[in-house]
């Protein structure tokens, strides 16, 4: 075989595989993205990405009581949602033990309801004024969303997403993404 054609054949079996690795990572899970976007429209506020039952905790300080409370979830290999605990400093309006749901423990001043393990599927929620401050934390980042939309109901989604998806969101992360929030906020933008 010519020197010419052994190479081309050689690029072309390369560039198959290429295909085909693309195409394997498209179908091959990468894990899951919460995204939380305004119910009436408008680009998502957070994405975060997930690994099966990584937790996420929803912080902020209730309206009435102005105690703190934290909501701990997380989300399944299918992108469904779950309610873990929720510990807070004292019973508030909507607060407190639902029965057959999780158990009471103490966590040093704060009572925490654990082991809830209860479904919540996406959920909607109307984010409070800066005060109440709703916050989500996640991976010890904290994203105020008080700060970013008081008032705007947004929605909680979590899919999974492919391993393709994946490794292009490492390279060019959502502006949703909280590293990409603080580099646009030290940069100027929002």
């Amino acid at each position: 075989m010519p020197k010419g054609r052994l190479k081309a054949c050689w690029w072309a079996a390369a560039a198959g595989l290429a295909l085909l690795g693309l195409a394997a990572a498209a179908l091959l899970p990468g894990g899951l993205e919460l995204r939380v976007t305004p119910v009436k429209g408008g680009p998502p506020l957070l994405v975060l990405p997930l690994a099966p039952g990584e937790r996420f905790t929803i912080h902020y300080f209730h309206s009435v009581e102005n105690a703190p409370i934290w909501e701990i979830h997380s989300v399944d290999s299918r992108g469904r949602i779950y309610i873990e605990e929720e510990r807070y400093l004292k019973f508030g309006a909507g607060m407190g033990r639902m029965p057959g749901v999780g158990r009471m423990v103490m966590r040093g001043p704060y009572e925490a309801i654990v082991d809830m393990h209860m479904p919540t599927g996406d959920f909607i929620l109307r984010i409070g004024s800066p005060g109440v401050d709703h916050t989500v934390i996640w991976r010890g980042i904290r994203t105020n969303l008080s700060a970013l939309a008081p008032h705007v109901a947004v929605r909680f989604h979590a899919r999974p997403v492919s391993l393709l998806h994946r490794c292009r969101r490492r390279v060019f992360p959502s502006p949703a993404t909280p590293q990409a929030l603080s580099k646009n906020r030290r940069n100027g933008k929002s």
